[in-house]
């Protein structure tokens, strides 16, 4: 366990920015009036994640292996911040629907019929706490293991 501390404080650090960026989005009316606009404007929470990443590999390279890092090492680093950041999506999914804006999947539902693009029953069955805590889980997975391969790349010792 004190071999993954800085893993384990960087993923945790990773859930709150997303509850945070939910918590922006439905301030902001992406979650309600600017539903439309939603799917465009949810793909900026790539830059935070992606710094959180960085620190984090250049946090575990200083501390952890005293300024020399392999690629495999960091790698291995962002690999195990993603399994954690997995383990907790569908905790931070239900924090997100049941506390920051549990009018959310009805707003969607609603868009997602009234402009055409899905039926109700294909819409209720997409836009649903277990669908997207299993949506969540292997988005995580996906995309945190490809930002590990690629900022692991730019933090490794020369």
């Amino acid at each position: 366990m004190k071999n993954i501390k800085i893993e384990i404080k960087w993923a945790l650090i990773f859930v709150v920015m997303m509850l945070a960026w939910m918590a922006l989005e439905k301030s902001l009316g992406y979650h309600d009036e600017k539903i439309a606009d939603h799917p465009f404007f949810t793909n900026f929470v790539a830059i935070p994640s992606i710094l959180i990443y960085v620190f984090a590999l250049l946090d575990k390279k200083k501390n952890h292996y005293y300024g020399l890092m392999s690629y495999k090492q960091g790698f291995i680093a962002g690999f195990i911040i993603t399994i954690i950041v997995a383990i907790f999506s569908p905790l931070a999914q239900y924090i997100t629907i049941e506390f920051i804006t549990p009018e959310y999947f009805p707003n969607v539902i609603n868009y997602a019929v009234s402009s055409g693009e899905m039926t109700q029953e294909a819409a209720e069955a997409y836009f649903n706490l277990k669908s997207y805590m299993i949506q969540s889980i292997i988005g995580a997975l996906i995309m945190g293991t490809v930002t590990s391969a690629i900022v692991a790349i730019f933090v490794k010792s020369k």
